[in-house]
């Protein structure tokens, strides 16, 4: 059976079975190799493979009889000959950061001593040079000279490699339209972060609800579970978009029942800008008041006559539901109408406008 791999060979196969310390990996021909349990288990005891999981390994050698495979090279016993097959074959070996040196650090894998620049070591979060110091790592060696005197490790390259893996998986998990449930991590201004199987995807504030918000914040909290559509998926650049307005009731559905043309109701305004007032007639459902309809004077600053918040009676004037919007006119009071018709029985309106009335001009609308 020896004689079938070389040290150094990759396989890529499935687990046969999981014991309390060993993975038992399917050679066919109902073989088996294994692999030492304690390579894929965290920091927490937790084994990352099942039964049935793909994986791959390096042929490591005979063991007790068996065929020894192993995801990573066990630098404490790494000998010359070992690291430079690791180093042609591209397979992982384990190192212990020793020091800092000019330009990175100082490794020990097996009896040789290597090195590690700056750059390759950490990938994204990278951390304090000191931090490293003492600590067992995994490594590529990315390059083997003059017999093993000269020896280049990265780090970055097993982490980077490991983060790919990690996107592909993602990727075939999670794809654009499909409902997600996932925890909040972190809340910015503009949205929030939510954990899907360790990968961050953002939830926008203006996904979060149809209603109009302006902190998520004031909506979400870390730590808290959501469910959400996925609307973007662009793995390639990872960025990962959510939102939970899609799976609620759209409002305008029913906006053009709810709303006929004529109809007299009660809003409240909801945003002030200089050609008019936004009035929300319904969670998701806004209307506008156009300046001209408003019983104001021509160039008025509207946020020094109207706030946001306050109720206002309106009569819905048109309504278009496919492109969202609804215009209105303000409800003229008893009083206001009786003003605009005294003030017309003593003006002549027809002349060239110099003379202005706001509520004269509510009524010949």
């Amino acid at each position: 059976m020896k004689n079938l791999f070389e040290p150094g060979q990759l396989v890529e196969t499935t687990v046969a079975a999981v014991s309390s310390d060993t993975v038992f990996i399917d050679l066919g021909a109902k073989s088996e190799g294994f692999i030492d349990k304690s390579e894929l288990t965290d920091t927490n005891g937790n084994c990352s493979i099942k039964e049935g999981d793909s994986v791959k390994a390096y042929f490591a050698g005979e063991k007790n009889g068996e065929l020894h495979f192993t995801v990573k090279l066990n630098g404490q016993k790494a000998g010359k000959q070992t690291l430079e097959t690791a180093f042609k074959n591209g397979i992982p070996v384990e190192g212990r950061v020793t020091k800092e040196i000019k330009g990175g650090f100082e490794v020990t894998v097996g009896t040789s001593r290597a090195f590690c620049p700056y750059s390759q070591m950490g990938y994204r979060q990278k951390k304090e040079p000191a931090e490293y110091i003492g600590e067992h790592l995994t490594f590529k060696i990315q390059e083997y000279a003059n017999n093993g005197r000269n020896i280049v490790l990265s780090n970055r390259a097993v982490l980077e490699e490991l983060a790919n893996e990690k996107i592909l998986s993602l990727s075939k998990k999670y794809t654009e339209g499909m409902t997600v449930t996932g925890t909040v991590k972190s809340i910015e201004s503009y949205g929030a972060f939510v954990d899907l199987d360790g990968f961050q995807a953002l939830l926008p504030v203006s996904e979060i609800s149809r209603e109009r918000i302006h902190s998520a914040a004031g909506i979400l909290k870390t730590g808290q579970e959501v469910t959400a559509k996925i609307i973007k998926a662009d793995w390639k650049h990872e960025r990962v978009s959510l939102s939970m307005k899609e799976l609620e009731a759209n409002p305008w559905d029913s906006a053009q029942s709810q709303f006929p043309a004529g109809l007299k109701t009660e809003g409240t305004i909801s945003r002030i800008a200089d050609f008019g007032l936004f009035v929300t007639l319904a969670p998701g459902i806004d209307g506008l008041i156009h300046i001209s309809k408003l019983p104001v004077e021509r160039n008025t600053n509207l946020k020094k006559v109207y706030s946001a918040g306050t109720k206002i009676p309106v009569i819905i004037e048109k309504i278009d539901t496919q492109e969202k919007r609804i215009s209105l006119s303000p409800v003229v009071s008893n009083e206001e109408e009786e003003n605009a018709r005294e003030y017309l029985s003593l003006h002549d309106t027809d002349d060239s406008g110099e003379t202005y009335s706001p509520f004269a001009a509510l009524l010949k609308k």
